[in-house]
């Protein structure tokens, strides 16, 4: 958590800035844990003050803000992983404490944006063209989550060992999809999390694709999942609405919502994984 609806839907929640000139970046100091950021503070203050926002964009669970071509500089990428806790904000954050990068604009309204990290797993980075391929490119990531095919599935993980649950969770097989979204897809699908990859026939790869694509649009539309202490919020600091729409993930001894058996709870690496008995067997 962030997954792909929460980090796209901060990436939409963040998009106006595309066109405005940095005037500043800061680093706030703090007695919490420190973030990891490349290069160091003040090398990134200095690279980025003057330059201006061409795009937002996202790679796979991170967002991606474009700098056009500066003096004397080519375009550059300015990378924000977000992992468990992190925020992106266009409004006051939830803590001072916490925020990690504070982006000054310049011009007509100025305003800014705030990277805030609560656990501080998130990291920071500036790349290049080449960089950014190195840490973002299809030897990195697979094809995205919204847009997955059943082919691109069964050519990445068919003949693997892996539970299809853990696997799913594997970025350069498919990019954005992580705990929360991977069980409910599965129970959409009505495949068993614990089914090895290399059971699986070409049939139920099309099945896991398509309501892979369509559970995470439809969690983008909801503007993400906001579960347990609801840390995560849109960028204008809303929880998002998904989690009310949650078939299985948390629901453990509930009633399936399809057939009425109780749902299950199992770990697997190390993580926990919901699904129905009922409605997911295995093949």
């Amino acid at each position: 958590m962030p997954e792909l609806p929460e980090v796209e839907t901060m990436r939409r929640g963040i998009a106006g800035i595309a066109g405005r000139r940095i005037a500043g970046a800061t680093f706030p100091r703090s007695r919490v844990r420190p973030i990891s950021i490349e290069p160091g503070v003040a090398t990134l203050a200095r690279r980025l003050t003057g330059r201006t926002v061409a795009g937002v964009h996202r790679r796979g669970k991170r967002i991606v803000i474009e700098l056009a071509p500066g003096a004397g500089d080519e375009r550059r990428w300015l990378a924000f992983e977000p992992r468990m806790t992190g925020l992106m904000l266009v409004v006051d954050p939830p803590t001072v404490e916490h925020v990690r990068m504070v982006v000054e604009f310049a011009g007509r309204g100025s305003g800014r944006l705030t990277f805030w990290d609560r656990r501080g797993l998130g990291t920071i980075r500036l790349f290049d063209d080449a960089g950014l391929e190195r840490a973002c490119g299809p030897h990195k990531h697979g094809p995205d989550g919204l847009v997955v095919t059943g082919e691109d599935l069964a050519a990445r993980l068919g003949d693997s060992r892996r539970a299809v649950k853990v696997a799913l969770l594997d970025q350069r097989a498919v990019a954005g999809i992580g705990n929360i979204y991977a069980a409910e897809i599965l129970f959409r699908a009505g495949i068993d999390p614990r089914s090895r990859c290399r059971r699986l026939k070409q049939p139920q790869w099309d099945r896991i694709a398509e309501q892979a694509r369509r559970v995470l649009a439809d969690a983008v539309r909801h503007e993400g999942s906001s579960i347990g202490d609801e840390t995560y919020r849109t960028a204008d600091n809303r929880v998002g609405r998904f989690q009310k729409r949650h078939r299985v993930y948390g629901r453990e001894g509930e009633p399936c919502t399809a057939c009425g058996t109780a749902i299950v709870r199992i770990v697997q690496t190390q993580r926990a994984t919901f699904f129905c008995p009922a409605c997911q067997r295995r093949p």
